[in-house]
């Protein structure tokens, strides 16, 4: 890629800005669900529904037919966040915090099994009724924005090397999630649509190896690449991840941001439009779950019960298990300044799907309205099970006496790559 190396730059590194802005954005997207959940059980739903699904726009796809609010904000306004996700993934394997396999091993490990087990979690519940096998992933998703805010609630009890954990788990996460919307929610291909996709991400690749550092051009073949995969039967969003694929990058050992990086500004562009915008925005418009006429019967259906199942016991249980195998083998270190019990709590935070659950769900039941509420019902189940379980146990939890607080910069450095005697023995050194 069109990668060169700057010294430090004077701006705050898009990771202290990503954590700023997730932890708002996050806080704003709880008061958008919730503001979603008292529309739909007021007055107010027949417009609220009204409004999202029987206005109708243009038709752009034939398999989509006309475009609704809905279907503009899952398929266009998302298709930029995930253009925002990749560009984070970018970053991180490239410039960031995973960069290196010890950097990256840890996060990795424990993102797998946070997506594994509570698939499996899932498919066991569900495995008398064959017609919901295809909501596996459903509760496999983090939200990063949710959890950010939550952390943010907490204040200084949340170490750096806590948020900064979850934040790296949620990118791999995010990477797992891209790859099964690609790959298992795609129906009918349209052949010509997909090579139309191809020669345009090529004609991208091509200017990024050929030093194009202007984002105006990588801009239009971005727009261009979301209409042929729109019309491709592969889901829209996917351009998203493509195109930040072929934005260049300027490396900075140093501090993984420069004025002069394309994937930098564009990213620090994006960022508080996706966090104060576009996913607040989702949230309201997939949010709203009517509860009338909705009993225990429905609560604790299979399809509701599996994907809360899975968020809630899942993720817990395969995030910490991992981690704890992983630094009682050597495979990994500690992480540092925090406790057991900590781990424990931010494993629990994982298990907030919103996000990226709904949109799995609707993707997994297309059409299917019953099943896409009930999906909707376990989601927000388990995401607000998990929410509030993982705030008390952080916000009760000891203090780790044997370390002080790290800073953002050591906490970096220390992230899954030194073991704690190492950390310790640095902090006894101070």
């Amino acid at each position: 890629m069109a990668d060169t190396k700057v010294q430090r730059s004077g701006r705050n590194s898009a990771l202290r800005d990503f954590l700023k802005s997730e932890a708002a954005g996050g806080i704003l997207l709880m008061a958008a669900a919730a503001l979603a959940m008292v529309v739909a059980n007021s007055p107010l739903y027949d417009m609220y529904h009204h409004f999202l699904h029987e206005l109708k726009g243009p038709t752009l796809s034939s398999k989509l037919g006309p475009m609704t609010p809905h279907l503009w904000i899952n398929d266009g306004l998302m298709a930029i966040f995930f253009l925002l996700v990749g560009l984070e993934i970018k970053r991180e394997f490239v410039d960031g915090r995973l960069n290196t396999w010890d950097r990256r091993r840890l996060p990795v490990l424990a993102a797998a099994a946070g997506m594994v087990v509570p698939a499996l979690i899932y498919l066991f519940v569900v495995k008398d009724v064959p017609a919901l096998y295809n909501g596996w992933a459903i509760p496999a998703a983090t939200d990063i924005a949710f959890a950010i805010g939550v952390l943010a609630l907490l204040g200084p009890r949340a170490p750096t090397s806590l948020k900064l954990f979850l934040v790296t788990v949620a990118i791999v996460d995010d990477m797992g999630a891209v790859a099964i919307i690609a790959l298992v929610y795609t129906a009918e291909i349209n052949g010509a649509a997909l090579l139309a996709s191809a020669a345009i991400l090529a004609i991208m690749y091509t200017m990024n190896r050929n030093g194009v550092l202007r984002l105006w051009p990588y801009l239009i073949g971005s727009g261009l690449l979301w209409y042929a995969v729109l019309m491709s039967g592969v889901h829209a969003t996917i351009a998203g991840v493509l195109a930040a694929m072929t934005i260049p990058i300027v490396i900075t050992p140093t501090s993984p941001d420069s004025e002069h990086s394309p994937l930098h500004r564009l990213e620090h562009a994006i960022s508080p439009w996706s966090a104060f915008l576009i996913v607040p925005v989702f949230g309201f418009a997939n949010a709203g779950v009517s509860l009338e006429g909705i009993g225990w019967d429905q609560v604790f259906a299979p399809l509701p019960l599996g994907i809360a199942a899975g968020l809630f016991f899942g993720k817990q249980i395969g995030i910490f298990a991992s981690v704890w195998i992983a630094v009682k083998t050597g495979f990994a270190g500690r992480l540092g300044g925090a406790s057991w019990l900590q781990v424990y709590g931010v494993a629990m935070l994982c298990g907030i799907g919103f996000t990226m659950s709904l949109f799995i769900g609707a993707l997994a039941f297309p059409g299917q309205e019953l099943l896409i509420e009930e999906a909707k019902i376990g989601v927000l189940g388990g995401s607000l099970l998990s929410a509030v379980v993982g705030f008390c146990i952080l916000r009760f939890a000891p203090q780790d006496k044997h370390l002080k607080s790290l800073d953002q910069d050591e906490a970096e450095e220390l992230l899954g790559v030194m073991p704690t005697s190492e950390v310790e023995k640095l902090k006894d050194n101070r």
